[in-house]
């Protein structure tokens, strides 16, 4: 029986985005992820801090994915997935990525124990900086 995973695998999150030049420019320029290779203008991939994030177009099913669609978000106020990413300093940070455009739900946040605030990207995926 063979192992599963291996310490060689690596996650990478698949997003659907509408728009892949202005998806791209924001994962670059906004959030400050690597970008690592582009496929065809169909695809992305970048790098953020060790996590592999890929920026797809929608599509329809395939063969290996009968009766699955890739779409992006239908309703921005209902969330399937997010990331959270753990920060020093919640408020450097928020003032950092909103001087470089990233459109902040609310300023952050004091949970007595934790400090968060959420920001969306242009497709409205959630993002959250966390500090505890």
């Amino acid at each position: 029986m063979s192992e599963f995973p291996t310490p060689d695998m690596a996650l990478t999150h698949i997003l659907v985005v509408d728009d892949l030049e202005r998806s791209t420019a924001w994962y670059r320029d906004v959030l400050g992820a690597e970008l690592y290779r582009e496929y065809g203008g169909s695809s992305a991939v970048f790098t953020f801090n060790g996590t592999w994030l890929l920026l797809v177009t929608g599509g329809d099913p395939t063969p290996d994915k009968p009766d699955i669609s890739f779409a992006v978000p239908a309703d921005r106020g209902v969330v399937d997935h997010s990331f959270t990413i753990r920060v020093e300093d919640c408020r450097q940070a928020y003032g950092t990525l909103r001087d470089r455009g990233a459109e902040f739900l609310t300023p952050p946040y004091d949970w007595s124990g934790e400090i968060r605030c959420f920001f969306r990207d242009p497709d409205g995926h959630l993002f959250e900086i966390s500090q505890v």
